[in-house]
């Protein structure tokens, strides 16, 4: 089997590839009640969440959750524009991408609705990626637009939320990759001509976003919707695809997912300086999906997956970096998360169930500072 990301294979997809029935995962695999934990207290705070992606906490303390949605039946030819390769596309999409909003008691509401929300042939759902404020103006990733996604009207891009859930795309990040290629791409059959965008995070007054399948970070001005890449990381890494970033101080924080079949241990924490300088702080994780540093400054990495082959539900986990290089699982038997945040309170939240079945998808609440 070709290696693929996993932001382009779902479970579903994973073991169909392993030669065994989906429909066959335990149900007490994707059971929150089954979390090993490890100098943590976990429990559930929110449900009811269709593959939640990234989450932010705003400015008055509520959590907003981006979610990839339940697409829908829409779809380009290549006639019209470039398409994803066979097996994985074509793609389908429908305006079912949205935003939740979840209140101090774990209550959601919809916040925004209606974002692209593109599927593929192996099920894999892309939408709503992830989600940043500058001051007090919300941002979403927009990763399962763009003509190649069935999606010909919206690309991939920036959109700006306002306070009663209406949005507008301010940047075009189709546009930009298809005018700027990266030095090293996927390889034949594993290639997105409209990205496979994941994380976007708060910088200065930019945003900064990662893209996987091309392997690029690229810094965007909301306002004006100018694009500017920081770094093409395949230029020197290769497809190892980058899934995540963080900021700590004048620098940058970024990690990987690689390819499949999975490799554990084979994916690395990068430092980006601000001269664009990418040096390696810790090798050694596996499918890494989030990053976040707590107040005493240590470094949390979330593998989705930990163990060799295709993605396997319970077997995702948190791991602590302290700065001396240490490190301590504070969190496992997570059920393919896809995200981590530390909230104003101090405790750490997670963006569990993310791919695959079952769903529906919630958000986990972790006390791991110790």
């Amino acid at each position: 089997m070709k290696s693929r990301p996993f932001s382009l294979i779902p479970l579903t997809a994973a073991f169909v590839a392993a030669g065994c029935n989906p429909a066959s995962i335990p149900t007490d695999a994707a059971s929150s009640s089954k979390l090993a934990v490890n100098a943590a207290s976990v429990s559930v705070f929110a449900t009811g969440l269709e593959y939640p992606r990234g989450l932010i906490f705003g400015p008055d303390g509520t959590l907003y959750v981006a979610e990839a949605g339940t697409a829908g039946t829409a779809f380009t030819t290549p006639e019209q524009c470039a398409q994803a390769d066979p097996p994985v596309g074509p793609y389908h999409n429908g305006p079912t991408g949205r935003i939740s909003r979840i209140d101090r008691d774990g209550h959601r509401t919809t916040l925004a609705e209606g974002f692209p929300s593109a599927i593929n042939q192996f099920g894999d759902v892309q939408s709503v990626a992830d989600l940043a404020f500058l001051g007090d103006k919300l941002y979403a990733l927009i990763a399962g637009g763009g003509c190649s996604h069935g999606s010909p009207d919206v690309p991939a891009g920036i959109a700006q939320v306002n306070r009663s859930g209406g949005w507008t795309i301010t940047a075009d990040l189709s546009a930009f990759q298809a005018a700027n290629p990266v030095a090293n791409p996927g390889p034949p059959g594993d290639f997105e001509p409209d990205g496979s965008w994941y994380s976007l995070i708060r910088s200065g007054k930019s945003l900064i976003a990662v893209e996987p399948n091309h392997g690029e970070v690229v810094r965007i001005n909301p306002s004006t919707g100018a694009i500017s890449r920081i770094i093409d990381i395949s230029a020197t890494q290769g497809h190892i695809v980058p899934t995540v970033i963080v900021r700590r101080g004048d620098a940058f924080y970024l990690s990987n997912l690689g390819v499949f079949p999975v490799v554990p241990g084979l994916e690395t924490i990068f430092r980006l300086s601000p001269s664009r300088k990418l040096t390696v702080v810790a090798p050694g994780f596996t499918t890494v999906l989030g990053l976040d540093f707590d107040r005493a400054g240590r470094l949390y990495v979330l593998e989705s997956s930990s163990v060799a082959g295709f993605p396997t539900p319970g077997t995702g986990r948190v791991i602590r970096l302290d700065q001396q290089g240490n490190r301590d699982v504070v969190v496992d038997g997570l059920f393919l998360p896809t995200a981590i945040q530390f909230g104003p309170d101090g405790l750490l939240y997670i963006s569990n169930k993310g791919f695959g079945p079952p769903q529906p998808g919630e958000i986990l609440r972790a006390s791991v500072q110790n």
